[in-house]
């Protein structure tokens, strides 16, 4: 009797000891027989995961089966995979898309527990706050793999289990400015067009516990310390109050590694190691006093410079950082311009 494609697959996945070819047969499964055959592949991807050969890839495939599966399978085998360490972190993802909230009492245990690793316990408690929606993470960063000891919030989670496990309200999203809906300026029309590029980003992926690839309304202490600082072009001056960038990351082949755009909240800081030494606490020579960083692609700095302003905008001057010396070039006539630019690129 043949083989079929999908038992061959089987059977040079569980011989196979090499972990780069052991990946490309992993790539190859789930790109020709994911969808038609999901069953199978998970059967066998748990398979994998339970008894392959390959301790690292069966930790790898653990995402791959929570991505598979549907609401309501695999509960066994997630009831499994968080009692083991290294299976545990995509695990509890797992149990909780199989199980739902009866998973809530082993995943709380699971974050209070001196047995498992740091990483471990942080996962339980930001998958718990995203299925529930309670604020177990706000303001942290959005893999809990960077998170501390002290920030994992256990005294609320466990007060939150003693209450029943109530859902929460969520997070809100972030205040934006009414004229992204109805642009009429220049200025407006290029906010609302990069705003239109980072919406589509957001709908991929987003985390309101900490947003990212927003242009909010910027706060006035914010404000406040930035004017005390310069005296800004209006028209960037505008769009900071209004458009102020939050976290926002244009992924484009544009920018080297991608564009940087500081928000009001991060100006100040953001001109650490160009203008300023925050270390020694003094200005650093060589850097033109007039130029502020607005933004920077791999730590290119993109600059405003002050002493040019025209009709309340600026020229955008660029240079590429480690050269020994800073040597800038014109980038954009103005920030309009340069706005322009990004949201072209987005």
């Amino acid at each position: 009797m043949a083989i079929t494609p999908l038992a061959a697959l089987h059977r040079k996945l569980f011989d196979e000891t090499d972990g780069v070819k052991f990946g490309k047969l992993a790539d190859r499964l789930l790109k020709k027989h994911g969808e038609s055959d999901r069953q199978a592949v998970l059967a066998m991807l748990t398979a994998y995961a339970r008894d392959g050969q390959l301790l690292h890839w069966r930790n790898f495939l653990m995402n791959d089966i929570v991505r598979l599966m549907q609401p309501g399978e695999q509960r066994d085998f997630f009831a499994w995979a968080v009692t083991q360490e290294k299976l545990a972190y995509w695990g509890i993802d797992g149990l909780l898309k199989s199980s739902g909230r009866q998973a809530y009492d082993t995943v709380v245990a699971l974050a209070v527990s001196d047995a498992m690793p740091l990483e471990v316990k942080a996962k339980a408690v930001k998958s718990l706050a995203v299925l529930s929606r309670q604020p177990f993470d706000a303001g942290l960063p959005q893999d809990p793999g960077h998170w501390k000891a002290d920030s994992l919030r256990l005294d609320d989670v466990l007060a939150w289990q003693r209450d029943g496990y109530p859902d929460g309200a969520g997070f809100a999203p972030p205040a934006m400015h009414a004229s992204l809906d109805d642009p009429r300026t220049a200025l407006e029309k290029a906010a609302a067009s990069l705003e239109k590029k980072l919406a589509a980003v957001r709908k991929q992926d987003q985390d309101l516990a900490r947003p990212s690839n927003w242009l909010v309304i910027a706060s006035e202490a914010d404000l406040a310390a930035i004017d005390e600082r310069w005296t800004l072009p209006e028209q960037y001056r505008r769009f900071l109050a209004r458009y102020s960038p939050l976290r926002v990351h244009i992924d484009s082949k544009r920018y080297f590694q991608g564009l940087n755009l500081y928000g009001a909240a991060d100006l100040l800081k953001a001109q650490h190691g160009y203008s300023y030494n925050p270390v020694d606490q003094e200005i650093i020579a060589g850097w033109p006093a007039s130029y502020v960083v607005i933004a920077d692609a791999g730590a290119d700095p993109y600059c405003l410079d002050l002493s040019a302003i025209t009709d309340g905008d600026a020229p955008i001057y660029t240079a590429e950082h480690g050269a020994g010396a800073w040597r800038f070039e014109r980038h954009a006539d103005s920030f309009v311009d340069f706005l322009k630019g990004i949201a072209k690129a987005a």
